[in-house]
């Protein structure tokens, strides 16, 4: 207290009056905060007294003015003092406040939420890094908003983003290292109008589809990046970026000044000689980042969009996923350089320095740069160019500027590589306008409507309605309607209990209706969309796991199912009560398969066949119950899986990890393939086109291709990226119809949806509650 009014008066001994009258204005906040401080009978906190003299210099100086409250310098004594000042601050001279958080805080999460709202127009920036507030702090940042300018939230708990408070104000929103963060909600970006910068390096963001349609909520945006890039020493200054400026101004404003006078030395070689060549200030902050923090929240929560579970609030990508593809261990390392001057999501021979887009000079020459902290969405295909052709109004991404060749060149690829709609369809329609076109089309009474526009409905087809249903419906939101299945409700309450699927099929004609089997031997029948039991066959000490399933297609009632133990059986559902203290009818046994896998009924069902662990191949009669035929050794290694054609009763396709897919005809008694097809890795499935036209291969770790049935040549290769692995089973199957083709893998939490007449990816569905 004496030094401060040591400090006013020796002050105002060297002004006039009138530089007096102004000083003491100046003053006012200081003065504020010891009546407040004298008022709560407390001794003011020495850190907000030095921050209040500071701004009190920067305000002489008619520099902007800011206050910096560093909450790791706060008690909870300061907690009242502070909340009335800070109450009080709009009307004062000081321009703004800062609130800043850069280890532990004693303050309560509930406390900082407060101290945060009552600062309104002049909050400007909040960096909360370490967040140990729990997860009440971030919902209620989430659901509130804040006023502020700049908002860091490095290492937060969000694992589903939803900001739907106001954060009109906002310009810059950091999200580095938040390691749980892996999707957006659909409007989480709507309530920020002017956010102009979004950085989101090292989190686990990974779906291009939703990630865009969500960042497009952003009319402002301008850069964006997902991880550094900077450019090696020996080919250039690094890009300029807004972020440089913005986490110097951060970060100097956390620094604790011993004196009010000091100057702190800059971040360059000479204050700090053994940081490394070519790392940017910026990066300074990245290691600051990497330090070892213990959360103090206590509560372990599985809510969807916070993950409180772990410990650590920052994480490398490495230790996050250990079981990164093997080409990921080179690209996560810092002193990794990729190639940017096609950076790197371009084919090779597109942009080939021979190639006719060597023209552009951005391509002359390949320059290198550094990926830094990057995230896994940075590794899909094309990334750069899908987000570029998606955001037409950024201008940085990644810290590399965009050019004008730059959008060019990601507006063709998009085209080349991805579909906007289902059927290339280029604008979004309504299901209403549809509707109303098909009805036009097909009423004789609607004599008003021109004879061009008549005509040219005629034209079309009730499959173009269909299809153009089907886009609509897919257009409508890229997000997809996921939502667990419930069946426990339909079983009495002393037989209430949780199966575990291993296989199921789709009903062939009743789209609501799915048949799976358990690993302890039931066969349910389940209407998914009432979420019902239709049908409930316990294993009576008979099945072991059931690992094939097949329904009869003239008789849609009856199914077949297979167990791991060789059993083989033939059921009606219609004849078989949903509880399991019914009288059952009589199953049709067959002579036991050993090792069975994969069982599949013919076209007219008259026959099927029976594929395990072994290189055999067994054919049944349906309707005597007898095994016809064991065809020998038709593989080098054990047959995944067997599939009949859809039209031809007598032919089938075997697929193996011997890497061969090979069709066969039973008229010829298969002694001999019709042909045989290899792929570069073990085959796991195999099936054919609703019209037969092709074979749909599915081979290890996401080779898909397109083979055409009649001869086995290659038709199309879907190029899905690997990951590395040789557990990465990988199942592809034909949607309603031959259009399109859906995809997925063991090892990913992702299915995708690919044109099979172009390969081009429509969508991936990544596999969470949203």
């Amino acid at each position: 207290m004496i030094f401060f009014y040591f400090y006013a008066e020796t002050t105002m001994a060297y002004h006039s009056d009138d530089e007096i009258s102004v000083d003491l204005f100046i003053l006012r906040p200081i003065f504020r905060y010891f009546d407040v401080c004298k008022k709560h009978g407390i001794l003011p906190n020495k850190a907000i007294l030095a921050e209040l003299f500071k701004a009190k210099l920067k305000n002489a100086r008619h520099e902007v003015s800011s206050l910096v409250v560093l909450l790791d310098d706060l008690k909870d004594v300061d907690y009242y003092p502070l909340l009335d000042l800070l109450m009080e601050i709009d009307s004062s001279e000081i321009d703004a406040v800062d609130m800043i958080n850069r280890s532990s805080c004693v303050l309560s999460g509930e406390r900082v939420s407060s101290l945060l709202r009552a600062v309104n127009k002049k909050l400007q920036v909040v960096d909360v890094r370490d967040i140990s507030f729990g997860k009440d702090f971030l919902l209620d940042l989430s659901r509130q908003g804040l006023t502020c300018q700049v908002l860091n939230l490095r290492s937060s708990h969000f694992r589903k983003l939803k900001m739907v408070g106001k954060f009109v104000q906002m310009h810059v929103l950091n999200l580095d290292f938040s390691a749980s963060l892996t999707s957006f909600r659909e409007d989480c970006f709507a309530c920020m109008p002017n956010l102009k910068s979004l950085s989101l390096c090292e989190t686990r963001i990974a779906n291009l589809w939703t990630t865009s349609a969500a960042l497009s909520k952003l009319p402002s945006l301008v850069e964006l990046r997902f991880q550094n890039c900077l450019l090696c020493s020996d080919t250039g200054s690094s890009p300029v970026s807004s972020w440089n400026k913005v986490n110097e101004d951060m970060d100097s404003k956390s620094h604790r000044d011993i004196g009010l006078y000091i100057e702190l030395p800059s971040l360059n070689g000479e204050a700090i000689p053994y940081l490394p060549s070519g790392i940017e200030y910026e990066d300074m902050n990245d290691y600051d980042a990497n330090h070892d923090v213990r959360s103090t929240a206590e509560d372990s929560s599985d809510d969807s969009e916070f993950d409180f579970s772990g410990h650590r609030q920052d994480f490398s990508l490495m230790e996050l996923l250990p079981d990164l593809p093997r080409g990921w261990n080179q690209l996560v390392d810092q002193q990794n350089e990729i190639s940017f001057g096609t950076l790197d999501m371009q084919d090779e021979d597109q942009f080939s320095p021979g190639s006719s887009n060597s023209r552009h000079p951005s391509y002359i020459a390949s320059k290198k740069y550094i990926s830094r902290h990057p995230s896994p969405i940075c590794y899909e295909k094309h990334y750069r160019d899908y987000m570029i052709a998606s955001l037409p109004n950024l201008k940085v991404l990644d810290n590399l500027h965009i050019q004008k060749v730059d959008r060019e060149t990601a507006n063709d690829s998009f085209r080349r590589h991805f579909e906007y709609l289902p059927y290339n369809m280029n604008n979004k329609e309504s299901v209403v306008s549809i509707l109303q076109k098909r009805e036009v089309r097909a009423s004789p009474t609607r004599t008003h409507t021109s004879k061009k526009k008549f005509s040219y409905a005629s034209r079309k087809s009730q499959h173009f309605y269909s299809r153009s249903l089907s886009a609509a419906k897919v257009g409508s939101s890229t997000w997809p309607t996921l939502r667990p299945l419930s069946v426990l409700s339909s079983i009495s309450r002393d037989e209430r209990r949780s199966f575990r699927p291993r296989q199921f099929e789709y009903h062939p004609s009743e789209s609501s209706l799915m048949a799976f089997g358990t690993l302890d031997g039931e066969v349910v029948v389940v209407n998914h969309e009432s979420e019902k039991i239709v049908s409930y066959i316990p294993s009576l000490g008979a099945m072991n796991s059931v690992l094939g399933l097949c329904w009869l297609k003239k008789y849609p009632s009856k199914l077949i199912a297979g167990s791991d133990n060789g059993s083989l059986r033939l059921y009606d559902v219609q004849s078989t009560p949903t509880i399991s203290r019914g009288i059952y009818h009589t199953p049709v046994t067959f002579d036991e398969f050993d090792q069975l896998t994969s069982v599949h009924v013919n076209s007219i069902d008259e026959l099927f066949l029976a594929s395990g662990y072994s290189r055999h191949v067994a054919l049944y009669d349906i309707s005597s119950g007898r095994r016809l035929q064991v065809f020998a050794d038709m593989h080098r290694e054990h047959i995944n899986v067997i599939k009949f054609s859809n039209h031809s009763p007598s032919l089938f396709a075997t697929s193996s990890f011997d890497r061969d897919v090979k069709l066969w005809d039973l008229r010829q008694k298969p002694n001999r393939p019709c042909y045989t097809a290899s792929s570069s890795r073990g085959n796991v499935m195999v099936c054919f086109s609703p019209d037969d036209h092709y074979l749909l291969v599915s081979a290890i770790d996401n080779e898909v291709k397109q083979l055409l049935a009649v001869d086995g040549r290659l038709h199309l290769d879907f190029a899905i990226a690997s990951t590395g692995s040789s557990q990465n089973y990988t199942r592809s199957y034909y949607m309603n119809g031959r259009d399109y083709v859906i995809s997925g893998s063991c090892d990913e939490h992702v299915v995708r949806i690919c044109c099979a007449r172009t390969g081009r990816r429509l969508r991936d569905v990544s596999l969470e509650v949203y």
